[in-house]
């Protein structure tokens, strides 16, 4: 199949630019697989969609502040994105750098995050670049005379997506992370969990339904749209996960019984269906995958879920690997029609957007 099989009219103003105030005031279009059917309410109406006995699993991880902007030696501004951590000791850490602009850049070229030491005053942090690859990812070393992580908290920028048009402010501090992240890695947010509030969490459970957590750290490829002219010819870049235990006891579990595991979101679903890719260990309540940590699971047309049965999701970019993945759970067609008239009923799209709910 060929990227542009993916693809849909989107209006830009309907590309939200912004949080609505309260975090479950977002529409819901409700698309039923086996009927064909959609229907439209507000998120709240999710109430009524999970049931008694579903699991329904979110990614807590927590969106760091990625965007970290600096000075050359030359003077030259510069912005090194943070993308994924390597390792750290003693005040200094390895991490994938994105760096732009990239003129003039070379091994040992040391950027002074902030302006320097006469911006920043009681706070020193650099990022001197140790080795680019051939996908142009910089490794870099963040060095600070303190913690790395609290000099990151202290002058980084939130990684707004680029079809967001401004620069991130304080709303975005908290209103681009869910009410539930704890897991620092992230850069960028898992959109789907953005609607949930504690309390709307805590009636799910009251309700019946099992709620689990486990953690993949979203990268920025999320964004990218898909440019081979073969989908069968994309790949996805690496993302670290974490499944604990109890969840896999708990899916595990759920799948024997018949029950339906949804799941929040494109790195649920990459994360479990990666678990578990393997099938599933009856006797013990584990997957027989349990034991990665890393996903490049690229899910497209023709993929076979063995976990997720429900999915919860925003509105994506047209060609992205995330639009090819809700393809592959419900149907090209069916997804497209399905945006057409998210479209025409003038749904918000992408990050602060709208939901849909598969079932």
């Amino acid at each position: 199949m060929r990227p542009e099989e993916f693809s849909y009219e989107l209006p830009p103003e309907l590309i939200a630019q912004y949080p609505l105030e309260q975090r479950d005031s977002s529409r819901l279009m409700v698309l039923k697989r086996v009927e064909g059917t959609v229907e439209h309410g507000s998120f709240l109406d999710i109430k009524g969609y999970l049931k008694r006995g579903d699991v329904l699993v979110l990614n807590d991880t927590k969106v760091i502040p990625a965007r970290l902007m600096g000075r050359k030696p030359t003077g030259g501004r510069a912005e090194v994105f943070l993308v994924k951590k390597k390792e750290g000791v003693n005040g200094e850490e390895l991490w994938d750098c994105l760096v732009r602009p990239s003129k003039g850049l070379k091994n040992g070229t040391e950027i002074a995050i902030n302006g320097g030491p006469s911006d920043i005053k009681a706070l020193k942090l650099s990022a001197r670049l140790v080795e680019r690859s051939q996908e142009g990812i910089w490794t870099c070393s963040l060095m600070t005379d303190g913690d790395v992580t609290e000099a990151i908290e202290a002058v980084g920028r939130m990684p707004l997506p680029p079809y967001i048009k401004r620069e991130a402010g304080e709303l975005d501090k908290k209103r681009y992370q869910t009410v539930f992240a704890k897991n620092p890695g992230a850069v960028a947010a898992p959109t789907a969990g953005l609607h949930f509030t504690p309390e709307l969490i805590e009636e799910l459970k009251g309700g019946g339904v099992e709620v689990h957590y486990i953690t993949l750290h979203t990268g920025p490829a999320t964004f990218m749209p898909v440019r081979t002219n073969d989908i069968s010819g994309h790949t996805v870049p690496r993302e670290r996960f974490s499944v604990a235990p109890p969840v896999i006891e708990a899916v595990t579990r759920a799948i024997q019984e018949g029950k339906r595991v949804i799941a929040v979101g494109s790195t649920v679903t990459r994360t479990l269906e990666t678990t578990f890719a393997e099938g599933f260990n009856g006797g013990g309540g584990g997957g027989s995958g349990s034991g990665k940590n890393e996903t490049g699971l690229f899910i497209c047309p023709g993929f076979e879920f063995k976990v997720v049965g429900g999915l919860l999701t925003n509105f994506h970019l047209p060609r992205s690997s995330l639009i090819m993945l809700v393809s592959a759970f419900a149907g090209r067609e069916r997804i497209l029609g399905a945006y057409r008239e998210a479209v025409r009923k003038r749904y918000r799209f992408y990050s602060y957007g709208d939901a849909m709910l598969i079932i």
